[in-house]
């Protein structure tokens, strides 16, 4: 039984110039036919009961409020979601009307996409909102009783100095949020960022400035109220995001909309990503599904470790032999003492985590437990 629901929406109303997700910009698309058909591919799912919904994009919020409650009833008529109910949002999207159909409909947590509370630096990002769109966002959530608000940050952006980081964590804090994600900016293909920076006309901050700044944030966020939980996750107890640890506990999921990605019974599938091409498919009676892939025992056994240990709980020893019938030492043995002996991996009597030292370079910890 899968325990979770991805829900990808994937429509912008302005495209940001560092997102490689599968988004398109709103206007003369056919949203409500990809809704239509959105709702049907949801409908063929047997597991009805699951414990996390999450509803990404995109922007979700881009979609109109009549839309929205669309799709708000559809998913409360096909699933029953025992935890966490995730939506994510734009802040200057984020209406009075919006947030009650989300309260109404059962919505308990919202994921805003701040990315920065500088405005220069979101003009460049492409980002549609200013630094008032954030509090006022976050004030609505609150007054309409939202159970768990986070924001994401992004550090390492172009010309951002660790000041202008500093005073986007002091914001995020001083408007009392449940969670923080933060992540350096990667350039990835097909970006328009990535497209400027091979053309020489983007520059980046140097690696060590971006290491600087994750170790700022890890330091900042201790005094807090805020605990880190993941590499790139902090949050109040009680309010970690339950629906990424389905993914970082390499546990299975349903995806569904153009370009999403799912996990069920030992298969890991991507849709469509063309809007158009998913509507045709569902509307003559096929799936939209584009690759099917078989993940083999050694593949899950990686997954299993180098997800599991971007968690600062890292990976139970005990749950790994369960699932596997193996011990991670018997398949990761000598790997294993190396990244202990070099200070970083840490381990205690059932977990296996990684180091304030492997945090910072916890990709190449992560390549150690790929199996040739």
């Amino acid at each position: 039984m899968a325990k979770s629901v991805y829900i990808h929406i994937p429509f912008c109303v302005r495209i940001c110039t560092y997102c490689d997700f599968n988004k398109f910009f709103i206007a003369n698309q056919p949203v409500d036919e990809y809704l239509d058909c959105l709702i049907k591919e949801m409908s063929t799912r047997k597991d009805k009961v699951v414990e996390t919904i999450f509803v990404g994009g995109g922007t979700p919020t881009a979609l109109s409020e009549v839309q929205l409650e669309k799709l708000l009833i559809s998913i409360n008529d096909l699933f029953t979601v025992t935890d966490e109910y995730t939506f994510e949002a734009n802040p200057d999207e984020l209406t009075e009307g919006k947030i009650q159909l989300l309260k109404k409909y059962g919505v308990n947590r919202l994921s805003l996409g701040v990315q920065t509370f500088d405005d220069g630096l979101l003009e460049i990002l492409g980002r549609t909102h200013h630094s008032d769109d954030i509090e006022k966002a976050v004030k609505l959530s609150r007054k309409h009783n939202i159970g768990s608000v986070s924001l994401d940050l992004m550090f390492h952006l172009p010309g951002q100095t660790l000041k202008q980081f500093d005073e986007s964590i002091n914001k995020a804090l001083s408007l009392d949020v449940d969670h923080i994600s933060s992540y350096a900016l990667i350039l990835e293909p097909k970006t328009q960022f990535y497209n400027l920076y091979r053309k020489g006309k983007l520059k980046l901050p140097n690696e060590d400035l971006g290491e600087e700044m994750y170790q700022h944030l890890q330091n900042k966020l201790k005094k807090s109220p805020l605990h880190q939980y993941e590499i790139s996750n902090f949050s109040k107890v009680g309010h970690e995001s339950l629906h990424n640890k389905v993914y970082w506990k390499n546990e299975e999921y349903y995806g569904f909309g153009a370009g999403a990605h799912g996990y069920i019974n030992g298969v890991r599938y991507s849709n469509i990503n063309p809007v158009n091409q998913y509507i045709n498919k569902l509307t003559n009676g096929e799936m939209p599904v584009l690759q099917n892939s078989e993940v083999t025992l050694k593949e899950q056994m990686e997954e299993q470790m180098f997800l599991g240990l971007r968690m600062t709980e890292g990976v139970s020893k005990s749950r790994f032999y369960k699932k596997f019938d193996q011990t991670i030492e018997e398949v990761f043995g000598q790997k294993v003492n190396n990244l202990l002996e070099n200070g970083l991996l840490n381990e205690n009597e059932d977990y296996l985590y990684l180091s304030e030292r492997g945090q910072i370079i916890g990709n190449e910890v992560f390549e150690q437990f790929l199996l040739t």
